[in-house]
């Protein structure tokens, strides 16, 4: 899996041809890795974009393409159908990883706000996603997908999944940047040989009205990103970028600014960071959670930490 991917949440201001014409131009400035999903409604302009790129004479197997199954699509049959349904729209045989998004089978539509709730909302129930996890399986044995794996799970989650899976997680897709560092989360899944992948990898300042809260801090204007960004010459962004590949987890930043997407990828190449400037944003981590999930949640009176697990247990329905 190549180091660095390039996200394609719009955040609910990019248009679907937006983010592709970005695909576009960020494959032919050297990305192969490709991080989607069939909630973001924007798979089958992407896909056709990827035809023209694969017309133009990068293979197949010189891609990396993500894609996940929506909360929506959880029940028998349905992970495949939709797997094939996101096959359909990129116009491809097979996915290289095909993830479940969220744990859960609650979803909201398009555009809600943090108080929407599905009216049928349900907990994490350990069997009901083993069911979903064994199409994931079947998604393997068809050929439709490479790999499988999670996204937005805790550790207790996981460690259900590992005792119970007959093919165990690739991946976990997982909230990362310097104010969100997850340390635990990040050292049980690279102890369980599964690789994390990092989304909102600069803080994530695009990110809908409805994943914004008073006490968010800005990854990008913490003073020790600053500084060491001045030092090395980039963009406190791209440092960002820099800091997360040289940890060890695989950033998906996206952006439709070639100027962007370009400067976040050439930084994986560039001199690594010094063993001090990596000490140094390992101490501003602020556990600063973004995607705090609250549309997720299943019962009144709830605050969105039920979704994550924080005393280590999985929180009873």
């Amino acid at each position: 899996m190549p180091a660095v991917g390039l996200g394609t949440f719009g955040s609910d201001h990019v248009t679907p041809d937006q983010v592709a014409e970005a695909v576009r131009g960020a494959v032919a400035g050297g990305y192969r890795h490709i991080d989607c999903a069939s909630v973001y409604g924007n798979e089958a302009e992407i896909g056709g974009v990827l035809a023209d790129i694969m017309a133009g004479g990068i293979s197949r197997d010189e891609l990396w393409i993500t894609s996940k199954v929506w909360n929506d699509m959880h029940g028998e049959g349905q992970v495949i159908a939709s797997c094939k349904r996101s096959l359909a729209d990129w116009g491809l045989d097979y996915l290289d990883m095909y993830l479940v998004h969220w744990p859960f089978p609650n979803y909201h539509p398009p555009h809600a706000d943090v108080s929407s709730r599905s009216p049928d909302a349900q907990p994490y129930i350990h069997e009901m996603f083993m069911a979903t996890w064994r199409q994931m399986e079947t998604l393997v044995d068809m050929g439709l997908t490479r790999h499988i794996g999670t996204s937005n799970v805790t550790i207790p989650k996981l460690a259900l999944l590992l005792r119970d899976c007959r093919i165990k997680p690739a991946i976990n897709e997982m909230e990362l940047h310097p104010h969100f560092q997850q340390p635990e989360l990040f050292a049980y899944v690279r102890a369980q040989g599964i690789e994390p992948v990092g989304y909102c990898p600069i803080g994530s300042p695009g990110r809908p009205e409805r994943d914004r809260t008073p006490e968010d801090t800005v990854d990008i204007e913490d003073p020790v990103i600053v500084r060491i960004a001045e030092k090395v010459g980039v963009h406190p962004a791209v440092l960002c970028i820099k800091w997360a590949v040289q940890r060890g987890q695989t950033p998906i930043p996206f952006s439709t600014k070639p100027s962007h997407y370009l400067a976040n990828l050439a930084c994986a190449t560039t001199s690594p960071l010094t063993e001090q400037q990596m000490a140094d944003i390992a101490t501003i981590d602020k556990g600063c959670r973004l995607i705090k999930g609250q549309v997720f949640l299943w019962k009144e009176g709830q605050t969105w930490e039920a979704l994550w697990d924080l005393d280590g247990e999985i929180t009873p329905p």
